[in-house]
């Protein structure tokens, strides 16, 4: 009875130390805003686990953190980001950039001394000798499993009575060669060494020298480096930029250059355009076919419908990256399927992926494809449920099959259909899988300085932004992110809109 009474306690309190001692390590390792995020988190968890004002929340707790971690903390995120410059060339922090270059070496005059590297049982010991004075050093036990920097003393060969055994091979030396470029070996008189080849070492100093006021003197040119925040880089005299950069605030600067900036305008109108009709004829013609499809279902006198839908109905069935690919190859120029055909009955060849009216109906084609499937299997759900007394007073009455579709059919589908159209509208906006495997994004715009595509969604565009352009602009893709997130939920507002109207009519 004692033991259950206390297993309750004892289990939130482990649970509850072991998440500060990952907010602890998350917050070493830099990433404060998932820290505070966690810690949040933690402090909700262990107020709603032990107050009994709390005890509804209990069973809702888990999502709700699971949720702020996994959604509202990604969004956040993203949108700091995008208040910033950072990039490929500002990756780092304004600390870590500053330490870097504190870091770096640069070698003294002084001759180079001969290394060996000899086998140690499990370990090994450097061996440094001077060609010119014969004098030698030997280091300490070496692991060699990691590449992390470490200083280490070395002491005169006289004085080490290990024997050592004989050097290592060149090739073993190759595969340690990043370990041992990581180590800095300190000999008696303070000099410190570094590897300057596979089997030399040689005396190094800083190459850089804070000062009181926050500069960085070079001590081979004697150039002062002073950190301009404004570009995120340490800068010399004359203005000239030193990498690494590290990350400053820009504001709304990358807003700005999403609309104002003619690199970056053009092509993003043209592409949002694009956007916006790509997922507006999807939706279109895939509900139109389906919508047909389920009709044509619904027709008492059509013999095997059973075999008709399941035949149809494959193409939802079936992963969607693996149709797409299989596309990919039926649409090949040269040796697609589609073309053969193509050629043998109209003695044509369309230039599928590089003519750009003919990649954004292919897209469509693919897509319509990939959709239809869903959109039948409603329709047919819908029109189940519309009251046959309906078609028989229009039988009645004289009307056709067209009359029903217009009269009855299609008003009494569409209003439960909207929300749904609009869910498959913002699903579409946002389909990367589809231009990542079957075009790309390409072919590309001729007139741009920025990676884009004739073919690109804003979400493509956005990955192409952050990944592939030789800048790696993260700041700019993240503003273009939120900038589509934006639209999303003005889309996910309008959707609510219609789904809380379609409610209110069904009552």
């Amino acid at each position: 009875m004692s033991l259950s009474r206390w297993s309750a306690p004892v289990l939130l309190t482990a649970v509850l130390l072991s998440a500060l001692y990952v907010v602890v390590m998350v917050h070493a390792a830099g990433e404060t805003l998932l820290a505070g995020t966690i810690l949040v988190i933690t402090a909700l968890a262990a107020w709603v686990y032990t107050s009994s004002k709390a005890y509804a929340y209990r069973y809702l707790f888990p999502g709700i953190g699971a949720a702020l971690i996994f959604v509202v903390f990604p969004m956040v995120y993203t949108m700091g980001i995008g208040f910033t410059n950072h990039s490929s060339k500002n990756l780092l922090k304004f600390p870590r950039a500053t330490q870097y270059l504190v870091d770096e070496t640069y070698q003294v005059e002084g001759s180079n001394l001969q290394f060996t590297l000899h086998p140690d049982g499990a370990e090994f010991r450097a061996r440094f000798e001077n060609p010119e004075t014969q004098a030698a050093f030997v280091s300490g036990p070496l692991a060699l499993k990691n590449n992390a920097p470490l200083e280490l003393a070395v002491e005169p060969a006289e004085q080490v009575k290990i024997a050592l055994g004989e050097p290592v091979q060149f090739r073993d030396l190759i595969a340690r060669q990043a370990a041992l470029k990581a180590l800095t070996f300190v000999t008696p008189d303070g000099r410190k060494l570094r590897m300057t080849g596979l089997r030399q070492f040689g005396p190094v100093e800083p190459l850089y020298e804070p000062r009181g006021d926050g500069t960085l003197l070079n001590k081979q040119t004697g150039d002062v480096l002073t950190a301009n925040f404004k570009t995120g880089f340490y800068e010399t005299q004359a203005g000239q930029q030193v990498q690494p950069g590290f990350q400053v605030g820009v504001g709304l600067d990358n807003y700005r250059r999403i609309f104002t900036d003619a690199a970056f305008r053009e092509p993003f109108v043209r592409i949002f355009v694009w956007t916006v009709a790509f997922s507006a004829l999807t939706v279109f013609f895939a509900a139109a076919l389906g919508m047909l499809l389920a009709v044509l279902f619904n027709w008492d006198a059509l013999k095997f419908k059973g075999v008709y839908r399941v035949m149809l109905f494959l193409p939802y069935a079936v992963p969607g990256f693996i149709s797409i690919l299989v596309f990919k190859g039926l649409f090949n120029n040269n040796f697609g399927e589609i073309n053969l055909i193509l050629e043998a009955l109209f003695g044509v060849r369309p230039a599928w992926f590089s003519d750009p009216t003919l990649a954004k109906i292919m897209l469509l084609i693919v897509n319509v494809w990939l959709g239809y499937p869903y959109m039948m299997v409603v329709c047919m759900g819908l029109i189940k449920a519309i009251p046959s007394d309906l078609y028989e007073a229009s039988a009645v009455a004289g009307a056709g099959p067209l009359t029903n579709f217009f009269r009855i059919t299609l008003p009494l589908i569409m209003k439960p259909l909207t929300p749904l159209l609009i869910s498959a509208f913002a699903f579409n906006f946002n389909n990367f899988v589809l231009i990542a495997l079957l075009t790309g994004g390409r072919p590309d715009f001729l007139d741009t300085s920025v990676p884009a595509g004739t073919t690109d969604l804003l979400v493509s565009y956005t990955y192409r932004i952050a990944f592939q352009d030789s800048g790696q602009q993260f700041g700019l893709a993240a503003a273009i992110s939120t900038v589509i997130f934006a639209m999303v939920a003005v889309i996910s507002l309008v959707q609510m809109r219609f789904t809380k109207i379609a409610r209110e009519d069904a009552r």
